[in-house]
């Protein structure tokens, strides 16, 4: 029985990490082309952080679902288990999750800051700072994982094929302390540290929205149409929070069961790949999740974002683009500019054009 268990499980594993391939890579390139070119309601600085998400979550697909796991499941001999393939991967892998981990705090801290001086002084949007954030923040990630070339190593192998035995190179783990000090930053800086600021961050974004909610006068809410309004905040609440309570849940499992592998079974006679052991099989399925979380964001998009789901039917039925509405971060935070200034209905008028540009 467990034989037929462990034989299931890397079935179901050959079969997954090719159809996420399939289905992840076209996915991400085609949210980066309806976010580039078709806008969605969002404002400049958003569509430079999710089209620089959807741009490296795509280059985690090819680095690590692709090239790694796919061929690992499939191939006797992957190229990747030689010189200097072996230590190249690592620094490639680890670089394309440090950006997708960190674009997401970064967008996550932007917002938060933009909610906040919206009370005093509406900011402008700024594309090329934007920009420039992103591109320092994977320049900084592909940094960071530059010591991940030297914690594994290439050795001779014997395995069996056919009934023949064969020695071949393979590229494993350097049982060294150096390699176990630089896994454990790794774990930290791409799942540990990003998950807690991504939580703290969002639980003080729903704190300002709701409390926003409270301040405004019976004048003002019959202005702004106070019970559409309401629903405008709990909307955009859930729209923030879905990307985020996404990343927190599929990538929280792969942290955990990295600090237990790391920690109860970091020895060199423990085999990783022994199915019968049910740590080995929690440590793969939150990598399935982790990986899932890189190929997971057009669907978030399509389920949360009515304005995503209008520019795709209008991209896949060949329609022109209309004229944008506001979208409902755009009132959330041009209600409340109002509300904490105390504005009048002529000085409302004043309301710099920049801040009906911050949509989501």
């Amino acid at each position: 029985m467990e034989g037929l268990s462990v034989t299931i499980f890397v079935t179901v594993q050959k079969v997954f990490y090719p159809l996420l391939c399939i289905m992840g890579i076209p996915a991400n390139l085609f949210t980066f082309y309806m976010i580039v070119f078709r806008k969605c309601g969002m404002s400049d600085t958003a569509v430079v952080y999710l089209s620089c998400l959807a741009l490296v979550d795509t280059s985690y697909v090819l680095w690590v679902v692709l090239i790694d796991l796919t061929l690992t499941f499939w191939l006797l001999q992957p190229f990747w288990h030689s010189y200097p393939w072996c230590g190249l991967l690592g620094f490639l892998q680890y670089g394309a999750l440090y950006s997708s981990s960190w674009i997401v705090v970064a967008f996550t801290v932007e917002r938060y800051l933009a909610l906040r001086s919206a009370a005093a002084r509406p900011p402008c949007s700024q594309a090329r700072a934007t920009v420039l954030t992103c591109a320092g923040v994977v320049a900084a990630s592909h940094l960071a994982s530059v010591p991940l070339c030297w914690i594994n190593v290439v050795a001779p192998k014997d395995v069996t094929v056919d009934g023949r035995n064969l020695t071949v190179p393979r590229c494993h783990y350097r049982e060294e302390l150096y390699s176990t000090v630089i896994v454990w930053v790794t774990t930290f800086l791409s799942g540990g540290i990003p998950i807690v600021l991504v939580m703290v961050f969002n639980y003080l974004i729903g704190c300002h929205l709701c409390r926003a909610s409270r301040l405004f006068t019976k004048e003002e809410r019959r202005v702004i149409r106070g019970r559409a309004t309401r629903g405008m905040l709990r909307r955009t609440i859930l729209l923030l929070g879905t990307v985020s309570v996404a990343f927190v849940v599929l990538s929280l499992p792969r942290f955990v069961t990295y600090c237990i592998l790391r920690t109860e079974h970091n020895t060199a006679y423990f085999d990783r790949n022994d199915y019968r052991l049910p740590i080995n099989v929690a440590g793969d399925v939150a990598n399935m999740l982790q990986n899932l979380n890189s190929t997971t964001n057009f669907l978030l998009y399509c389920v949360v974002s009515r304005r995503f789901r209008q520019e795709l039917v209008r991209a896949l039925t060949c329609k022109v683009r209309t004229r944008e509405p506001a979208s409902n971060f755009t009132h959330t935070m041009n209600v409340f500019s109002v509300s904490e200034r105390k504005t009048t209905p002529s000085d409302r008028k004043q309301i710099p054009k920049c801040i009906k540009k911050a949509t989501w």
